[in-house]
């Protein structure tokens, strides 16, 4: 840990895979989510030798200030702070906007001095108010305090009849936390991301989340099988009595049996039983309208999410670059093997 001056409250930077009772200290604190967790840390530690580097405030035993950075340093991308890579959204914790200001003024500090090129924050919409996004997507809010009734009812007309066509077909859906589930989980996701032209992520990232999330409860994977076939699935995490939908894959060919609306039927009814209070559907590009009308489907609320970008040697906000196209084409004549390899080659390097 290191003690850095010049705040209101005084900031420390800690490691949460080192600091004692970690996710103890989160629960003092409404705002902390899945995504602070030491298990997320760990994972991502783990998975691409990120440096956890935790901006925070401690009052009378209590979290006051929490912004989580993962330090990335490649020699292929730059050295580079994000809080926090492959994270959907990471809210930023402060009681208020004079102590946020000086804990972003001690995360400016501490990244010219280690030579990063910009650092991006994955939300904190409150604070960074007159500052340009660098990009945006939607999230969604599923209230889980209703009642499994009244969640049904407030579904789309169309999602109500593809769970009951899916349980009409003998679509089997199998709730899990162990290692043959996340296999079988990897490989409907690398098909799924081969169809959209996307690296898989590296296999280590997914055995990292069943030994240090799934495994110790954290979360379940569930999958949908049809004739002994897995041909949807999908990962979720929980943390308090807030769970996140984190990752999804399916097979196209067995769409028409909505599978994927039986998999999140099972997920609400698992979280119910958990004593859940929220759903959260996880990130969806604006241009993603297929994702955004299965989602929207779920009697959610819809918000936008921001990233913010701050580049460390223009001292200014910026924009993200428009993704190349020629990388796009270049992924989809890729076959799946190599298409996997790129993955394990490169995820790290684009955290």
């Amino acid at each position: 840990a290191a003690n850095l001056t010049g705040a209101m409250n005084p900031i420390t930077i800690v490691n949460p895979l080192e600091y004692p009772n970690w996710d103890e200290l989160l629960l003092t604190n409404d705002q902390s989510i899945f995504f602070h967790t030491s298990a997320w840390a760990r994972v991502l530690h783990e998975s691409y030798k990120y440096k956890p580097l935790y901006f925070v405030s401690i009052k009378d035993g209590n979290l006051e200030t929490l912004i989580p950075i993962m330090g990335i340093k490649s020699f292929i991308t730059g050295k580079r702070g994000v809080s926090l890579p492959f994270t959907d959204f990471c809210p930023l914790i402060a009681p208020n906007k004079e102590s946020f200001h000086d804990v972003i003024n001690c995360i400016k500090e501490y990244g010219k001095k280690a030579g990063w090129k910009y650092v991006e924050f994955r939300g904190g919409e409150n604070y960074f108010k007159d500052e340009p996004a660098s990009s945006t997507y939607y999230t969604h809010d599923l209230d889980l305090s209703q009642g499994e009734e009244s969640i049904l009812s407030s579904f789309r007309n169309s999602t109500r009849r593809n769970i009951k066509k899916a349980i009409k077909e003998d679509v089997h859906v199998q709730i899990s936390n162990d290692l043959d589930s996340v296999k079988e989980f990897y490989k409907l996701n690398c098909v799924t991301r081969n169809r959209h032209s996307i690296p898989p992520q590296p296999y280590r990232f997914f055995k990292k989340l069943h030994e240090h999330i799934l495994s110790k409860k954290g979360g379940v994977v569930i999958l949908a099988t049809y004739k002994s076939r897995a041909m949807a699935g999908a990962i979720f995490f929980h943390f308090r009595k807030k769970a996140i939908f984190k990752f999804g894959a399916s097979e196209i060919e067995y769409q028409d049996l909505r599978a994927n609306n039986l998999v999140m039927w099972e997920a609400i009814k698992w979280c119910l039983h958990k004593g859940g209070t929220t759903l959260n559907l996880g990130r969806s590009e604006p241009e993603n309208g297929g994702l955004l009308q299965f989602k929207r489907g779920w009697g959610v609320k819809e918000e936008r999410i921001n990233y913010y970008k701050y580049d460390l040697t223009k001292n200014t906000f910026v924009k993200d670059r428009p993704t190349s196209k020629m990388s796009y084409r270049i992924c989809k004549m890729l076959p799946l093997p190599l298409l996997n390899l790129t993955g394990s080659l490169l995820y790290k390097h684009v955290g």
